[in-house]
């Protein structure tokens, strides 16, 4: 009898599993993404909000080269256009993703820690959106790199 008494509780808890991420955080037209997966092969930045909210903003993958964002409750791919300076794990210090009228720029430092594995941190970034005939924003970001083993 006491497994028919929690049944609601496991389907309320399925249904809030399956709720999207909200489209707009911290009062940004940016919003957060949906969980992600490690890559197949090389590595990928997963990139949290460092203020408010903390929600999971942005993945930047080093193979493919791309951001992946959620602007205006849109999920969107960015591929890259240009980069610079050092960074590592397959990343430039500076990269900038462009498609359409919507550029990214990410700027990030990414730091080797003795406990991590396969990865790194990144303990302080920005990520700056430009779209053609509406406001730039910053918005700041930390993360982890993460590399298929």
């Amino acid at each position: 009898m006491r497994f028919f008494a929690i049944l609601p509780l496991l389907f309320a808890g399925a249904a809030s599993a399956q709720t999207p991420p909200p489209a707009s955080i911290d009062g940004l037209p940016i919003g957060a993404i949906p969980t992600q997966a490690m890559p197949a092969t090389g590595c990928a930045a997963f990139l949290w909000t460092a203020t408010g909210s903390r929600a999971l903003v942005a993945m930047a993958g080093a193979d493919p080269a791309q951001i992946r964002l959620s602007i205006g409750g849109t999920l969107t791919d960015l591929p890259r256009t240009e980069q610079h300076d050092a960074g590592g794990f397959g990343f430039a210090g500076t990269t900038q993703y462009q498609a359409g009228d919507v550029t990214a720029v990410l700027t990030m430092s990414i730091v080797t820690r003795g406990d991590l594995k396969d990865g790194a941190a990144v303990p302080e970034a920005t990520l700056r959106i430009d779209r053609t005939g509406q406001d730039s924003f910053i918005v700041p970001v930390a993360g982890l790199v993460g590399c298929a083993a």
